[in-house]
């Protein structure tokens, strides 16, 4: 009976970490890096509260479907593909970084449609 109740007592403290995990990855993003997205999204949607929550739904969506570090690679890669020269070329002309930005972007899809219908 006491081996039977400390089996179930583990069983929760598992299921309560595998919950906590999911929580955590969903809010991996950096306080900055949200404040960033939205001053970004507000800037080209409009500066007011109405669109405030909507970018910040668009990115709270975006967190929740694509890991912070996939992020930060996309936009890296997107960032050097705006330059010149040979290093920009590189980013242009690798097809194995199209993957990474067509990830960022169905993200980003998915968060229209969630936010901005």
């Amino acid at each position: 009976m006491i081996r039977r109740a400390i089996e179930a007592g583990a069983l929760l403290l598992a299921l309560g970490g595998a919950a906590a995990a999911a929580t955590v990855s969903d809010n991996d993003y950096p306080t900055s890096a949200r404040v960033d997205y939205v001053f970004g999204c507000m800037a080209a949607n409009g500066q007011t509260r109405e669109t405030m929550a909507r970018c910040s739904c668009s990115v709270d969506t975006l967190a929740s479907i694509l890991p912070y570090d996939h992020y930060v690679a996309a936009e890296t890669i997107l960032s050097m593909r705006q330059g010149v020269g040979q290093a920009a070329n590189i980013f242009r002309n690798t097809p194995q970084y199209d993957d990474t930005i067509a990830e960022l972007r169905r993200a980003q899809a998915e968060a229209e449609i969630t936010c901005f219908k």
